[in-house]
């Protein structure tokens, strides 16, 4: 009896002690805080008599801390910087609970000091934030998921194609956008600036691919080019020297140098953009200093839009639209063309100028009789579906903005169906464009009417029919299906008496029995035997 005693004792005390600690912790620590758990762990995040205080935390989280003191990364920024780490990150909510919780969507990454451009903005975060590139060891890593611990660095997540034998700070060259597209290095800062034909040469013309450390690697360094004969073949074998340039120039070895260096500056015409570019002959047809007429672009080159912007017999000067540097793009602004007879706004600000006036890959633009309304560029979608006293003239406008095809500003009061409640959140495909019995959407619009059932379900099978139609709003707003307006005392049987505290079902049951599962509303008589017996 008395080792009983005992036995009972121990269970108590065993029972009381977790009950004690299920009483003080608020529930189980995420599994990077696993090791935490018990009564003799509550102050290591703890201080005694309070909350969780942010010192605590970044006693463990030496890493986080170190970025707060040298002022780096998200959690040093203004947004996150002196606030308690429990704001974010909570616990006690179970094993499974993500203590790193955020909209990768909709997250500032401009915060943690380095600001995702091109392709790194279109990548998920998980490319980047990852264990395979977090160098540095660190106490995030042992979960497999981190956001800190990368350098800013290119090669810390990319390989280094150029084996270290360039700069590491591959943006000198490369952009955000495009690898193999390095526009931002300027090769005038070189020991070799690119001048006149060098500038239409390939890359690897001169930066020749060849095999290092077992890998394709584009050669940028040691290149020899002292002289011309290091890349290019001495066609004279040198029976005239090396110096190539006292002959030739950069721009054409066929240029002998004399018309080359010739300054047409001195002349009246200054040379700019292609025009630098043209051979003198091309222009000089007969001898050089022959006059020329220079003043208009078609003293030398045809009108390529045939006179369609001759005014009073005046055909305006190419340069008021085009530039020496090129045909196109050309040069006539949004401003400018809202002062014609059609204002650009909305989409039509970002519509290349080809889709309106080089329409279907004409040869020849058109920039006359081109039309102005809608449906002289748009094909009219609703044509035979929408009565046209709704879009007079079918002006798309009435429904439709330049700005999106998808945000309609139609006043649907004028069909005689006001939209309310519940009709007034739908967007319009819900009813003009439900798909049939074959899952297929088609437009309806003067085909719909005023009828409940042509868009809803008659849940009540026919019960409530008169002349065919069933109307809704009889009992239901449109605000609430569940909320009924209808009044009992207006049927044939009034309630009074006990009938009042009746509930619907007792009387109104579903009927069973059938294919169709409904509930009965209308009986064939009223009388007290038909439910009471």
């Amino acid at each position: 009896m008395k080792r009983y005693r005992i036995y009972i004792t121990l269970v108590i005390l065993i029972f009381s002690g977790k009950f004690a600690y299920s009483q003080i912790s608020p529930g189980d620590l995420s599994e990077p805080h696993a090791h935490l758990e018990g009564l003799s762990n509550c102050t290591q995040c703890h201080t005694v008599g309070e909350k969780v205080t942010r010192e605590k935390c970044l006693d463990c989280h030496k890493e986080i801390k170190s970025n707060i003191l040298a002022k780096k990364g998200y959690h040093a920024s203004s947004e996150v910087n002196g606030k308690n780490c429990a704001s974010c990150h909570n616990e006690h909510h179970g094993r499974k609970f993500k203590l790193i919780r955020f909209n990768k969507k909709t997250f500032n990454h401009n915060k943690t000091g380095f600001v995702l451009k091109g392709q790194h903005a279109r990548e998920d975060c998980s490319a980047c934030h990852n264990a395979e590139h977090i160098k540095q060891p660190k106490t995030q890593r042992k979960t497999g998921e981190s956001y800190i611990g990368l350098s800013q660095s290119c090669t810390s997540c990319h390989h280094d194609y150029h084996q270290g034998k360039l700069s590491a700070r591959c943006n000198d060259c490369h952009s955000f956008e495009n690898w193999k597209n390095a526009k931002t290095y300027d090769h005038s800062k070189t020991r070799f600036p690119l001048k006149g034909r060098h500038l239409s040469v390939k890359c690897v013309d001169c930066h020749k691919t060849e095999m290092i450390n077992g890998k394709e690697t584009q050669n940028f360094k040691g290149l020899k080019f002292a002289n011309c004969n290091a890349c290019h073949e001495d066609e004279h074998h040198n029976r005239f020297g090396q110096n190539c340039k006292q002959c030739h120039s950069e721009e054409s070895f066929h240029r002998i140098k004399g018309l080359d260096t010739f300054d047409h500056d001195k002349t009246d015409y200054k040379l700019i953009g292609k025009h630098k570019l043209v051979d003198c002959k091309e222009c000089h047809k007969g001898a050089m200093t022959a006059p020329l007429k220079h003043n208009r672009c078609t003293d030398c080159h045809d009108d390529e839009h045939d006179g369609q912007f001759v005014v009073n017999g005046v055909t305006p000067d190419c340069n008021e639209c085009h530039s020496n540097y090129g045909f196109e793009p050309s040069e006539f602004t949004v401003e400018r063309h809202n002062k014609t007879k059609f204002k650009l706004d909305g989409a039509h600000v970002a519509t290349s100028c080809n889709e309106c006036h080089k329409k279907d890959g004409a040869a020849k633009w058109q920039f006359r009789k081109i039309g102005t309304k809608c449906v002289d560029c748009h094909k009219n979608e609703h044509k035979g579906f929408i009565d046209e006293k709704y879009y007079p003239g079918e002006d798309c406008e009435v429904c439709h903005t330049t700005s999106s095809w998808k945000k309609i500003n139609f006043d649907h009061q004028k069909t005689g169906f006001k939209l309310e409640g519940a009709h007034s959140k739908e967007l319009c495909g819900a009813c003009h464009y439900r798909p049939d019995e074959k899952g297929v959407r088609t437009q309806k619009f003067s085909a719909l009417t005023n009828n409940c059932s042509q868009c809803h379900k008659d849940s009540h099978y026919g019960q409530f029919e008169t002349g065919g139609v069933t109307d809704c709003t009889k009992c239901h707003g449109f605000t609430n299906w569940e909320d009924s307006k209808f009044d009992h005392n207006n049927s044939r049987f009034k309630l009074d008496g006990q009938h009042v505290n009746v509930k619907c079902d007792e009387c109104h049951k579903p009927v069973e029995g059938t294919d169709k599962k409904y509930i009965q509303y209308k009986f064939k008589s009223v009388e007290c035997s038909e439910c009471h017996s």
